[in-house]
């Protein structure tokens, strides 16, 4: 059974950064669409940042210009550098592979980030 296994959350202050980091459990990553996304308490997931197996990304407004993604398909490892954090950016950051219409997607079970004021 394919995993995507999320860490690096945590409890920081305005202004500050956090890594995330999601790992996956089978060589799912060359064929996917690799991405984060969070949610917060009372609102539905959001999509935070999306790479192709080609490297291009894809930023919620929100986060341009703060938040970089990355992906190593050699590790199977996925990456959000998180710089300038806000209090709005609280939330559980899911890691996610999306491998087409023809499989179902690939959710980690999340890692907690809580930024306070």
């Amino acid at each position: 059974q394919v995993q995507l296994v999320e860490s690096g959350g945590g409890f920081v202050q305005t202004g500050q950064s956090l890594k995330l980091t999601c790992v996956g459990s089978e060589d799912i990553f060359r064929i996917s669409v690799m991405g984060w996304y969070r949610q917060a308490p009372g609102q539905q997931r959001e999509m935070v940042a999306r790479m192709t197996n080609g490297h291009r990304t894809m930023y919620a407004d929100s986060v341009k210009g703060r938040f970089s993604i990355f992906r190593d398909d050699e590790k199977r490892t996925l990456y959000l550098d998180m710089y300038d954090l806000k209090p709005e950016d609280t939330g559980l950051y899911y890691c996610n592979a999306d491998r087409g219409p023809r499989y179902p997607a690939v959710w980690g079970a999340g890692t907690q980030v809580v930024v306070s004021s």
